[in-house]
């Protein structure tokens, strides 16, 4: 933790004013570097009232993501030992590879307050407007083969939905294999990318997107998208969201080599996918059916309108009810 980390913290923790000496005593710095942090502090948003002989005071909060606001009362072990934000960037994945490449460490988060490009799957844009969302990518250097990234992508979908209900209490849903809904619209996306070799995998990034306190979508998405603000009726801090998001993903790629069973029942408990008319494609063939499961691999197993199971890996899968299917 630096300086003006602990000076956050400091300020945090204490209701009333804190002295500026108690500060510098504290943290063995002059007075004149504890006023120094504290305007830094004022200049990124932080309320902070100072009165003489009482010292200094925190107000509130902006809803900015910094490094010290994730690292502060962040319980993860791994995931977001070095923290990347950005005010503006291409995507967090591409960064993350980009990063990924300069040797950035397994568990590195890459957030940004809006991207230019964000990229969701399939090759589609990803509308990433500034500090309404969570934009954000992991980079996880995973001693899984390759054959099993789609458990990652799957983990994922299941720490934000746990992650989502926490934080917000909104019954939020995962449709196969990596979106977030609530009822019949959209709040969160999911894009996995790797580098490997046959056999390891050199880096994975797991990109996700949350619409958070969106009051609006452009015409063409409003009919599927919609956010934690317009499903809750109330502003959702985004900080204590990623840590809760970071702390469930963490939980369950810890849990998953011990207990892939409960964990992959438990994705099956909250997939929106299951037992609902699903259309997808096979071999260049627009088919539908009945989603009936899903592998320990991760694929979504329809039975077809003609009786025949069709394990179906990727692509786009259309389920009836959900995105006006």
């Amino acid at each position: 933790m630096n300086t003006k980390e602990e000076i956050l913290n400091i300020l945090i923790r204490n209701n009333g004013y804190v002295s500026g000496e108690e500060i510098s005593e504290s943290l063995h710095i002059s007075r004149t570097a504890v006023w120094k942090v504290i305007n830094t502090l004022r200049n990124g948003g932080y309320a902070i009232e100072s009165v003489t002989n009482r010292g200094y005071k925190l107000v509130s909060c902006p809803d900015r993501i910094t490094p010290e606001e994730i690292a502060l009362g962040l319980k993860t072990k791994l995931l977001a030992n070095e923290i990347y934000c950005y005010d503006l960037i291409d995507s967090t994945n591409e960064e993350a590879k980009r990063k990924a490449l300069a040797g950035a460490p397994d568990g590195s988060l890459f957030v940004t307050e809006q991207q230019s490009g964000g990229k969701g799957r399939l090759g589609r844009s990803w509308t990433s407007p500034a500090g309404q969302g969570l934009w954000f990518t992991i980079l996880l250097r995973s001693s899984l083969l390759p054959s099993q990234v789609a458990s990652i992508t799957l983990l994922a979908g299941l720490a934000v939905c746990r992650a989502v209900r926490k934080a917000t209490g909104c019954a939020a849903m995962i449709k196969w294999p990596n979106d977030i809904v609530i009822g019949s619209k959209k709040i969160c996306g999911i894009l996995t990318e790797m580098a490997a070799e046959m056999d390891r995998i050199e880096y994975v990034a797991v990109g996700i997107g949350v619409n958070v306190n969106n009051e609006n979508f452009p015409e063409e998405l409003s009919a599927k998208a919609t956010s934690l603000r317009l499903e809750s009726g109330s502003f959702v801090r985004r900080v204590p969201l990623l840590q809760e998001i970071l702390l469930e993903f963490e939980t369950v790629l810890n849990d998953y080599p011990l207990h892939p069973e409960s964990l992959l029942n438990e994705y099956k408990t909250q997939c929106v996918s299951l037992n609902r008319r699903v259309g997808f494609t096979r071999a260049n063939q627009k088919m539908t059916g009945v989603a009936e499961d899903i592998s320990p691999s991760g694929e979504l197993i329809v039975r077809s309108d003609d009786g025949v199971l069709y394990p179906v890996y990727s692509g786009e899968v259309t389920v009836q009810g959900i995105y006006g299917e």
